[in-house]
């Protein structure tokens, strides 16, 4: 299966766009760009503009300024051949509530040229139980599993997931991170949109971080987790040491505190340098230090510098 388009471009390509609703922008010359068979995830608050930006890229909105391409395509101008080769899933369903979810699914599939099996799809996602129960009596996280199903049946070169396992308990929610990794060893490139980070961390070989409608932060988990000024030492010792000659020997911006009896944090940027610096103090007072350990800052710390910590409305 081919995941790239006809003219070799990347599978999604967005350059300065810009979409405003009257006086709002909801996107600001953003630049995006998804290579082949790679999981990209879209992160950003609520109002960040992760939704306006996905439904421009399946077509549903036209860009005010700026250029996108889905797969070589202009996604309103070719949106039939678009819709052909893609997969969307949304997070409110998409399903006729009354229709059972094993109908739902072969409807989805007769619509493709050369279907998963319907049957199998169902079994996969633990939906074969619930394939005469009609969408409205499905649960919420029967809902997700059915509506991913529905976009990947049809074998899409690209899927579009918004909030892919959001009402899943942890089993479905493995199940489905499984799934979509499959979906990346066949070839498939994915866009998801979510609000879990773990999700984003353990599933995307790209993130990126939007805020207001702008690109705020962008790269693989590993190099944004290694971003900014600050990581952290953490180690054992005997409670209530003098830290004064500590503090004195590290940089001035770093901090040296006991958070608990014993239990010691250096925050700053930490390297061998100040390592060294740290068992010399330990040495000098003549005490071992143990269980010492450096932390990178988690993408929930990184996501939360970048767009702030106030609660959105």
């Amino acid at each position: 299966m081919s995941v790239t388009s006809r003219s070799g471009a990347a599978p999604v390509r967005l350059r300065g766009v810009t979409k405003r609703y009257g006086a709002t922008v909801a996107v600001s010359e953003l630049d995006l760009e998804v290579g082949a068979a790679e999981i990209f995830a879209l992160l950003g608050p609520n109002g960040a503009g992760k939704t306006t930006t996905v439904e421009m890229c399946e077509g549903f909105a036209r860009p005010d300024a700026g250029s996108i391409e889905i797969l070589g395509l202009d996604p309103v101008a070719d949106n039939a051949e678009v819709r052909a080769r893609t997969g969307v899933m949304l997070q409110g369903g998409g399903a006729y509530p009354a229709a059972r979810a094993g109908e739902m699914l072969r409807l989805v599939a007769s619509y493709a040229a050369n279907p998963l099996d319907p049957a199998w799809l169902l079994d996969t996602l633990g939906l074969t139980d619930s394939a005469r129960t009609t969408y409205r009596r499905l649960s919420g996280g029967q809902q997700q599993r059915l509506a991913l199903a529905c976009a990947v049946v049809g074998r899409p070169e690209l899927v579009f997931l918004d909030e892919p396992t959001a009402g899943m308990d942890a089993h479905a929610r493995l199940v489905v991170w499984e799934l979509i990794d499959a979906l990346r060893r066949d070839g498939v490139t994915v866009v998801l949109t979510t609000h879990q980070l773990t999700e984003a961390e353990e599933l995307a070989d790209h993130i990126l971080i939007i805020d207001r409608g702008q690109a705020v932060a962008g790269g693989t988990p590993a190099e944004l987790m290694r971003s900014g000024a600050e990581n952290q030492l953490r180690f054992r010792a005997p409670r209530m040491l003098d830290l004064s000659l500590l503090i004195a020997a590290l940089p001035e911006s770093y901090r040296a505190t006991e958070t608990s009896p014993g239990e010691y944090l250096i925050e700053g940027r930490i390297d061998p340098q100040v390592l060294a610096t740290v068992t010399a103090w330990c040495a000098r007072l003549d005490v071992l230090a143990t269980d010492m350990r450096v932390e990178q800052r988690s993408l929930e710390d990184v996501f939360l510098d970048v767009t702030g910590r106030e609660l959105r409305q």
